[in-house]
């Protein structure tokens, strides 16, 4: 049980205590949210994950017409990382206004239609149209998912509530590799977007039948509960209305204006760019610069996703416990650094995997807090705005990432110019949240 769950609305005081009414809010239907979101996030990232295994397969290189070209295959998570950025700049605030519910139906019956793309391309032209059609479906969701957080979490509460849904980040990853690994060996390429694109399923129906925008719409929810999440909402929608965002325009403009606003993006930048450069390379790198076996690679290329899992748990608690989030986002960027520069330079290959494992891993140390740190800087009524703009900023610039690495294979005929550019912006990304840190946020 998650304790002291009463909801404020985002910037308030560290939460009202559950005992609103002298009696302890139940928390069933806040559990039963995070949980779809987690599910959802979680079948998202398996989708986004096949291209990174499918790219190790000599058959879907062939049939692509790619085979030795790594810019090209690093152009296909490019493509829709750029998709991605733009839907969720230009398309996600749409949910401010239909609501997190509509929206995320929305996206996921889109990148239902991109995986079925993908599954009978025939040429690598098609697939990158699959790639970014996947990207402007999904550029919805993420956005919509921090909105339901801002509706039905207090600001003490919310590191918790972003740890648990977040995790599908992480487990998404580590599922998918050893299970595309296996689905390509016995069933070929194509199959692995079909499969995808019925498991999109389980999210759709869950999230339409299942979720509210609000917890007063929710027909499962106690009256104890939802007293609660009110009053803990109460503060943070006073302090916002305080700052006179009277409308999304003016919410926008409030952070669009804020600073802070921009170093948590160039942060979040940096952490994307890690993100997708790991994932589209590490099965490769692996597999051809380690000379790992094909069963072993999937394996490898799992673990830091299941390290990643803890670490997403453990210090979203933390930064709740704490209640700072800036130093977490710090050392998660410090871990990365030193986990990705030592693996590429040592000797031996278990060593190595071992040790980009952990960098991997480390940068999920901050992820809680990232988007805490958002949902406690952007005004309530622009919330889908903001993530939809952080998160499109810095996944559109990390899409360079995975085609630099292809740029520095094809030039260098290696991996560690590519690994040393992720190093560069791990610092980058800890400057960033040094400022925050030390302004006590």
């Amino acid at each position: 049980m998650m304790p002291g769950m009463t909801n404020n609305h985002g910037n308030g005081p560290a939460g009202a205590p559950a005992e609103v009414a002298g009696v302890s809010a139940p928390i069933t239907q806040r559990i039963v949210l995070v949980v779809i979101l987690l599910i959802t996030l979680l079948v998202a990232y398996v989708d986004r994950v096949n291209v990174s295994v499918l790219v190790t397969d000599g058959l879907f290189l062939d049939a692509m017409g790619i085979t030795g070209q790594p810019v090209s295959i690093g152009l296909l998570m490019t493509a829709f990382l750029i998709a991605y950025g733009v839907s969720n700049v230009f398309i996600a605030p749409l949910g401010d206004v239909i609501g997190p519910r509509k929206a995320m139906t929305l996206s996921i019956l889109l990148w239902g239609i991109a995986l079925l793309l993908g599954g009978v391309a025939t040429t690598f032209a098609f697939m990158i149209v699959s790639r970014v059609s996947l990207g402007i479906g999904e550029g919805m969701q993420w956005p919509m998912q921090s909105k339901y957080v801002k509706n039905w979490f207090s600001p003490a509460q919310r590191g918790k509530a972003n740890a648990v849904w977040l995790v599908g980040l992480m487990v998404g990853p580590a599922v998918a590799m050893p299970f595309f690994t296996w689905i390509i060996h016995t069933l070929g390429w194509r199959p692995t977007f079909f499969v995808l694109a019925s498991i999109g399923l389980v999210p759709l129906v869950l999230l339409w039948f299942f979720t509210t925008d609000h917890p007063r719409q929710n027909r499962w929810i106690s009256s104890a509960e939802r007293d609660a999440i009110e009053a803990g909402l109460k503060a943070e929608l006073e302090a916002e209305a305080a700052v006179a965002a009277q409308s999304v325009g003016g919410s926008v403009k409030a952070f669009v204006g804020n600073y802070r606003f921009w170093l948590l993006t160039v942060f979040y930048a940096c952490f994307a760019s890690v993100w997708w450069g790991t994932m589209t390379w590490l099965p490769s790198y692996l597999k051809d610069a380690r000379g790992f076996s094909w069963a072993a690679m999937g394996a490898w290329a799992s673990l830091p996703y299941c390290l990643g899992t803890v670490n997403v748990i453990l210090f979203g608690w933390l930064s709740d416990k704490v209640g700072r989030r800036a130093p977490f986002a710090a050392l998660s960027m410090l871990g990365a650094a030193a986990g990705i520069y030592f693996g590429a330079h040592a000797p031996d290959n278990n060593t190595a995997a071992i040790l980009l494992s952990l960098g991997i891993a480390s940068i999920a140390i901050g992820l809680p807090s990232v988007w805490t740190l958002l949902q406690q800087i952007v005004p309530g009524r622009a919330v889908g705005a903001g993530a939809g703009m952080m998160n499109g900023v810095a996944n559109g610039g990390s899409a360079l990432a995975p085609v630099a690495i292809g740029f520095f294979i094809s030039v260098t005929g290696g991996f560690m110019g590519g690994l040393m550019f992720l190093v560069a912006l791990t610092l980058v990304g800890f400057a960033c949240m040094s400022v925050l840190a030390f302004q006590k946020y």
